[in-house]
């Protein structure tokens, strides 16, 4: 933007973007992004700007004057940052939105602790309104539900050590989403 006059009028009452996501699969997903359209008349469209460091966005979608999109092929396990401006005919654009942040849910991270005998270390993204059960077998056949998070409010990384996981040859775990 040339002048501060002219940035503020492009403010887009700083773009609110909603973040809603569908599993496609194990290892990709998407995201829908929604905001409040700015009132200004001269307002043609907007570009969302996302990346997977917070304010060093890679990549970018110009759409039209609409208040929604959906970025697809997401990576499970990956969290993503954005913001969007809006721009006028002449391609002057505003200050960034504020961001926002999105986990893909879908991937559980196993680790041996630091030390022979410290338990497994067991990471995994959730998403705000599911509730999540860590499950374990010997067998592959039988499932012993071993941790359980409460219903998520935001999108989050949950953790859990397992104090068993010494006590067995071998052990297989799973995630189980509700």
């Amino acid at each position: 933007m040339q002048s501060t006059s002219r940035q503020n009028r492009f403010r887009v009452s700083y773009i609110l973007l909603a973040l809603l996501a569908s599993l496609a699969g194990a290892r990709a997903a998407d995201v829908s992004l929604a905001w409040n359209q700015s009132s200004d008349t001269n307002v043609v469209g907007y570009n969302i700007y996302y990346g997977t460091t917070s304010g060093n966005y890679t990549q970018s979608v110009a759409i039209g004057n609409v208040s929604a999109i959906t970025i697809s092929n997401l990576t499970a396990g990956t969290t993503y940052y954005f913001v969007a401006t809006a721009f006028d005919a002449s391609g002057d654009e505003s200050v960034y939105s504020n961001e926002a942040m999105f986990i893909v849910p879908g991937v559980l991270g196993l680790s041996q602790g630091a030390n022979p005998g410290d338990p497994m270390m067991i990471n995994f993204p959730v998403e705000a309104g599911h509730w999540y059960e860590v499950q374990a077998s010997v067998d592959l056949k039988t499932w012993t539900t071993i941790y359980q998070t409460s219903v998520q409010t935001t999108n989050d990384v949950a953790q859990f050590s397992d104090p068993n996981s010494s006590a067995f040859s071998s052990r297989f775990y799973r995630l189980a989403l509700h």
